[in-house]
């Protein structure tokens, strides 16, 4: 009977503990269905050219680029590059968003994208789409110099091989060292819907949205990062590093995909090649074939008593990307499914509250305040921001220091991430190693970071109130 008894009661045991696991808190997921995000703002016209604007610069966010003798004349690609569209990195849930469920990076090496290439060990086809760092140099023996920092982009791919390329011939970087000797990082697109809004913040609204968040127990303190020609706030990019979308728009222009630009006007050296050696070789320099930069206003003459006016009529891609990114619309929140059943709109709003109840709209504001007045369009003119974020950079601590800086952002330090479309987002974090908000929660405690109280609140709150957060993160 005592023995009968003990196997009762750990049976007994064992239901509590499965049906405690069962109502633990469960991130719903990535939200299905169309919420309408990856539309154009409301105020866009056929009658001012802003919408013909923005399906322009769409169309030419989904061009898929080449080094030279394309028949749409998109020209430019590599020498070294990590893809070959905008839009393939940019995909999730629509067009200008983040990367996709199905990462087309996988594909490239061996096939005429990259025949000569191998898949890095970290691209994997069900992974997130991410270009690679190296936060310092290599000594000669490949062990890290860390007295010499690095940080910029070592590109996956090279065009070495290609039908289009000439006689170009370069080696990939090394990734495997970097990664056998933890000398590399990682970073994921950012979506770029709503960027139009946060371009038009003046930097006396942030600085007055970040006095009223000074007063807080909750040990937050953020700062901005500054343009170092101006010295004004800049707002765009993990780090907070770019001012505006023309610079964001060249910077990946040349970066992802080695295309000179009227922004980044040269071919584009890996760090190590144009900071310790002697640059690109000749023969793979301008092969396009066409000069620089490979990216330019058109200057194709045109008809009419005003020549000037017409001549230089048609803008050039960057132009056109950053135009694209600045009308789309911020994605509208939407309801949630969790288990197969629809949230109620009083959990979601319970949610909410407790969001900001235990400190977590503290960095991630639900506006930083309304726009100034915009010269492009009124949907841009006075309007809030529900972007979810302060922009901001604050230390986040070890557990996420990636060792890169950038502008007057140090290593562990990043820009709130907005968390508008958050619903719809696959991969988190600023190098994508999680697809769980839980996961993505818990990163935020570590040793130095600013957030570290606010995630130990949210640790004690109950798996219902933990629930209702989560909820309420997947409607934005």
């Amino acid at each position: 009977m005592i023995k009968i008894a003990k196997l009762v009661s750990a049976l007994t045991f064992a239901l509590l503990f499965l049906a405690g696991m069962a109502l633990a808190q469960t991130d719903p997921g990535v939200q299905s269905g169309n919420r309408g995000t990856g539309a154009g703002l409301s105020s866009l016209s056929t009658t001012d050219g802003s919408f013909q604007f923005f399906t322009n610069g769409q169309n030419r966010f989904q061009d898929v680029e080449s080094v030279s003798g394309s028949p749409t004349n998109n020209n430019g690609l590599g020498p070294r590059f990590n893809s070959n569209s905008c839009s393939s990195c940019h995909a999730q849930p629509a067009v200008g968003g983040t990367g996709a469920a199905v990462n087309p990076q996988f594909t490239f090496a061996g096939s005429p994208v990259a025949p000569n290439d191998s898949t890095p060990y970290f691209i994997t086809a069900n992974g997130p789409t991410r270009e690679a760092r190296f936060p310092f140099f290599f000594n000669r023996n490949g062990t890290p110099n860390y007295n010499a920092p690095n940080g910029g982009v070592e590109d996956l791919f090279t065009v070495s091989g290609r039908s289009d390329a000439g006689h170009c011939t370069l080696p990939q970087p090394s990734f495997g060292i970097a990664g056998q000797t933890n000398n590399i990082i990682f970073r994921i697109p950012t979506p770029t819907f709503g960027l139009g809004l946060i371009e038009n913040l003046d930097d006396s609204t942030l600085l007055t949205n970040q006095a009223n968040n000074s007063g807080n127990n909750f040990g937050i303190s953020g700062t901005f990062n500054h343009n170092g020609n101006d010295g004004t706030i800049s707002r765009f990019g993990w780090k907070a590093q770019n001012k505006s979308l023309e610079l964001f728009a060249g910077e990946a222009y040349n970066v992802e995909m080695g295309i000179s630009n009227e922004v980044f006007t040269q071919d584009r050296p890996l760090p190590g090649e144009d900071q310790l050696s002697f640059g690109l070789p000749a023969n793979c320099l301008n092969l396009s074939g066409g000069g620089y930069p490979e990216d330019t206003t058109n200057f194709a003459a045109t008809t009419g008593s005003d020549q000037f006016a017409t001549n230089a009529s048609i803008p050039s891609d960057v132009v056109q990307f950053a135009m694209f990114m600045r009308l789309l619309a911020p994605p509208p929140p939407g309801g949630v499914v969790l288990n197969g059943q629809q949230v109620s709109a009083s959990t979601i709003a319970a949610g909410g509250a407790l969001f900001n109840a235990i400190g977590c709209g503290t960095c991630h504001n639900p506006s930083p305040g309304s726009t100034q007045a915009s010269n492009f369009t009124k949907s841009l003119t006075t309007a809030p921001v529900p972007a979810f974020s302060d922009i901001e950079i604050h230390h986040m601590g070890g557990g996420l220091a990636d060792n890169v800086s950038q502008g007057g952002a140090g290593g562990d330090q990043f820009r709130t991430a907005p968390l508008w479309g958050l619903g719809q987002r696959i991969f988190l974090l600023h190098d994508g190693r999680t697809t769980d908000l839980n996961a993505a929660i818990q990163a935020h405690q570590s040793n130095g970071s600013e957030a570290t109280n606010v995630e130990e609140n949210f640790d004690n709150l109950n798996t219902t109130q933990q629930q209702e957060i989560l909820d309420f993160l997947r409607s934005l």
